[in-house]
């Protein structure tokens, strides 16, 4: 009889496992999910049109009129990319607790199933506790007693593959959590992404409210603004090049890392090269007082996160602009890395770290702008030799003479792309 009621305990057992009762069901978060999907395609549609009207928009003459209704434009493909993000991270927080509730359940069905294998064996154990003799003497006939021994039997199989099936369940229990664990670190990058995008967007407010300041809102103005800081970046890179041509260093190989791809990550997410380091047709055109170019620039709008690209201190941060008259670097970064290299990000409407300050790679340190020398809104990235930059000021009879800027001898820099 002891059998018997082994098997009536763990079938009951079984049979008694709740589901976890959620506030909403696996449907109704996946419509939700659907929802927001939805919402990401058309706003998607809607900052892809955003970037034919700024394109258009960059083919035209530089006047006043162009630039802030760029500057219009770019606020708003960011107002859509932020409710996109804004829709990621919502999708990733339904996802996140559909996924808690699986682990619930498998959780709960777990402890139920657990506890009634467990109670089941120990009912097993019991029975079989004794000798033969006695199993037969405790029932009415030997034919009640093979019954028995059938069903335990039949008991023992039952138990066996339930073992199996709880095996099961605690590897799909795992995959799951691994899963949550997963859709958490994405949510917490969305989240910084939206930070990012948000500050990006009060960088392109900041810009256009200061442009409109200090041109009068007068297409005259704006021009006369352009002329002016074309002949002070004559007048700065003509100074520059004299100083560093004067300084005196020679580059040991051994100091600096071997060029290789990937030793520097990209600045920006989205890579386009204006500008390459050297010798190039542009500089060979009388630009850089033919010296050549000394950095890569890229295309870059008002407010683009700016990243670091690689682990390091920032020893040098500077604007430029503080001195009038000078149109050099304008908002600039200098961060020195751990293998003899250093890299400047120059141009900048804004600084996210300062002097001191331990950055990692992949890191926002800033957003591009058009701040110092710029026909328009990119970022100048330089790489030097460590032990050849220093930051100080250029010290010229220039208007740039007080600005403090990093400065190195031509030795010491280095091509950026043989590092990106």
């Amino acid at each position: 009889m002891m059998f018997r009621y082994a098997v009536y305990f763990f079938a009951v057992a079984l049979a008694v496992t709740p589901s976890l009762v959620v506030s909403q069901t696996p449907q109704e978060l996946q419509n939700q999910i659907s929802v927001h999907s939805a919402q990401i395609e058309a706003l998607n549609k809607e900052i892809a049109a955003f970037e034919k009207q700024l394109q258009e928009v960059g083919a035209k003459k530089q006047t006043l009129q162009n630039t802030v209704a760029t500057l219009d434009l770019q606020r708003k493909q960011l107002s859509a990319k932020i409710n996109v993000t804004k829709n990621n991270i919502a999708t990733t927080e339904l996802e996140i607790k559909r996924l808690d509730g699986s682990i619930g359940d498998k959780e709960t069905a777990i402890e139920k199933d657990e506890m009634g294998l467990a109670q089941a064996i120990q009912s097993l154990d019991q029975a079989e506790t004794g000798s033969l003799i006695e199993h037969v003497l405790n029932n009415d006939s030997v034919a009640e007693f093979w019954d028995a021994v059938e069903s335990n039997q039949v008991f023992q199989s039952a138990v066996n593959e339930h073992i199996g099936s709880l095996q099961l369940i605690k590897q799909e229990l795992t995959v799951s959590r691994d899963e949550s664990d997963k859709k958490r670190v994405e949510l917490e990058k969305q989240r910084q992404t939206l930070a990012s995008q948000q500050g990006s967007l009060d960088v392109t407010r900041r810009e256009q409210n200061s442009l409109l300041a200090q041109t009068k809102s007068q297409e005259a103005n704006y021009q006369t603004l352009l002329e002016t800081k074309r002949a002070a970046k004559q007048a700065f890179e003509q100074a520059l090049n004299e100083l560093e041509s004067k300084l005196q260093y020679t580059l040991d190989p051994s100091h600096i890392p071997s060029a290789g791809k990937g030793i520097l990550r990209w600045p920006l997410d989205s890579v386009h090269v204006t500008q390459y380091f050297g010798n190039t047709e542009f500089a060979r055109s009388g630009a850089y007082s033919g010296k050549g170019h000394n950095g890569v620039d890229f295309r870059a709008a008002v407010g683009t996160p700016v990243k670091a690209a690689l682990s390091g201190t920032v020893i040098g941060s500077g604007n430029s602009d503080s001195v009038k008259g000078c149109y050099s670097y304008g908002r600039w970064l200098l961060i020195k890395h751990g293998n003899g290299i250093s890299t400047l990000y120059a141009h900048l409407s804004q600084a996210n770290v300062s002097q001191g300050q331990q950055v990692t790679t992949g890191q926002v340190i800033g957003y591009s702008g058009n701040t110092g020398y710029a026909t328009g809104p990119h970022l100048h990235f330089s790489v030097y030799a460590s032990d050849a930059v220093q930051v100080r000021q250029l010290g010229t009879n220039t208007p740039c003479g007080k600005a403090v800027i990093p400065v190195s001898a031509l030795g010491g820099y280095l091509n950026p792309m043989d590092y990106l």
